[in-house]
């Protein structure tokens, strides 16, 4: 699951009398606990006057639409009304534009530089550029109970035939129907990858992401799940697919929502599951606290606190998770008890205790969350009767290897199926990456995007449950 931060941006700049143009591209990072997150700013010149977007291209978002946009004096301001993001800033005499945001009251300086489109952009060699060698289509299918339109791709090893086609269920947070992540589009190349080799796919943006529709906001695993179930029916209304041969995808909470689908829904053939859960959301989060923290180089202290803390706020979304009210107050007077009795517990700078506190119970009692808390990935599991490949990389600190396959392979083989398939492959991280020590700070530096090895034993496995 990749970390993901919602930002609501506010900057307030200073004054300054130098004028420069504005028109082009203004990137900058902001420094969160260790961790620089990329914000780019495009702005354009109309006959109206200005227009712009915002990138934050380590969280996979691009092309934000931004409300309005001035500069007047040397003074920038760009608003994004329903993301409640505001940027002003100063345009100085070295061409760098300065200041400051806030988040949930929380203030971060944020300098801007202008570079050209090309400029910063790591490679990925990996990216397929069209045209491509096989078939591809737009298309938009109907999840008709939930009411949402979902837009996605079908690719297919040629335009006519008959063809093993996939459904690509994406990890947590909005994600388009590439999986776009620290300038990596995973669910492009792996598309890319299997459709050359025979398989079609079907990939498609989040429901309220990009190009579907429906409340993003709102949706648990469920409700992904519910969409992911519409995206089989579709392929079913298709003559090009092989009706006996769709399978699943999931990566990471993908991982969880698979097994959901397929264990309602015997027109799925067989499922694999790409660093998914195999243990509640509590024990996942837990684990991956420590793992990147100590990654992160965190003190022991730190690691400890943050782990009871954490535990604390868990325990309390089960205890009252039928009132949210409740939950929210008995968090609050926890969390307030946990910070007079460790006073060192590093609260960011510029963030006072009730705003760390309230950002805390903002994200922790989300509908998304609360169900990712405490739904247990083994109830699917052992109702899941198709054929199942689980891999993992053994440097992932987000759903680590070990405890998660383990976990899976029990609850399969404890249900009775004993069609299964869990590798560990060595030296890869979250995204199947061959890396040095598979923290996250990683992701974006690596050129590539999915391991050659790991493509090679999906596409395989695939293609065997096909003979």
């Amino acid at each position: 699951m990749k970390q993901f931060i919602t930002l609501a941006l506010t900057l307030v700049m200073g004054l300054s009398t130098y004028a420069q143009n504005i028109v082009g591209t203004w990137e900058g990072a902001l420094d969160i606990k260790g961790q620089s997150l990329r914000i780019v700013m495009h702005i354009a010149e109309t006959n109206e006057g200005y227009e712009g977007t915002m990138d934050s291209p380590d969280q996979g978002a691009k092309g934000i639409p931004v409300t309005s946009t001035t500069f007047e004096n040397s003074v920038l301001t760009m608003e994004i009304k329903n993301a409640k993001i505001t940027y002003k800033g100063i345009l100085n005499s070295d061409g760098v534009v300065q200041g400051t945001f806030k988040q949930a009251g929380k203030s971060l300086p944020l300098n801007l530089k202008k570079v050209s489109d090309e400029d910063g952009m790591p490679k990925r060699p990996q990216e397929p550029i069209a045209p491509y060698s096989y078939y591809s289509e737009d298309v938009q299918f109907e999840n008709e109970e939930a009411g949402v339109t979902l837009a996605g791709t079908l690719t297919l090893p040629k335009k006519r035939g008959k063809f093993p086609v996939v459904v690509l269920i994406s990890g947590s947070g909005p994600q388009d129907r590439d999986a776009q992540v620290f300038g990596h589009k995973p669910f492009l190349v792996l598309s890319d990858y299997l459709t050359r080799n025979g398989i079609g796919v079907l990939r498609y943006d989040d429901r309220g992401t990009a190009s579907s529709t429906g409340d993003f906001g709102s949706a648990t695993s469920f409700d992904f799940a519910s969409d992911a179930n519409a995206a089989v029916r579709y392929l079913q209304t298709r003559k090009e697919v092989n009706k006996e041969q769709i399978g699943l995808v999931g990566h990471s909470e993908g991982g969880l929502i698979s097994p959901i689908v397929a264990s309602n829904n015997k027109d799925v053939a067989y499922i694999v599951l790409l660093a998914g859960p195999g243990t509640t959301g509590a024990q996942i989060l837990l684990e991956q606290q420590a793992l990147i923290a100590e990654a992160n180089g965190s003190g022991d202290t730190e690691i400890m606190q943050t782990r009871e803390m954490s535990m604390a706020m868990f325990d309390l979304v089960a205890k009252h998770s039928d009132d949210v009210n409740e939950m929210r107050k008995a968090m609050k007077a926890s969390l307030q008890k946990f910070l007079i009795e460790n006073p060192s517990y590093p609260v960011p700078p510029n963030m006072s205790q009730e705003q760390f506190i309230a950002v805390q119970i903002q994200s922790i009692t989300s509908p998304w969350m609360i169900n990712f808390l405490t739904y247990n990935p083994q109830d699917a599991l052992a109702k899941t009767t198709c054929p199942v490949l689980a891999i993992n990389g053994d440097k992932d600190l987000q759903v680590p290897a070990q405890q998660n396959l383990t976990a899976i392979k029990k609850a399969l083989t404890d249900a009775g199926n004993l069609n299964i398939t869990t590798r560990q492959l060595k030296g890869m991280n979250h995204l199947f990456q061959e890396c040095e020590t598979g923290a996250p700070s990683e992701y974006q530096t690596i050129e590539e995007t999915f391991s050659p090895i790991a493509l090679s034993i999906v596409t395989n496995w695939i293609l065997g449950q096909a003979e």
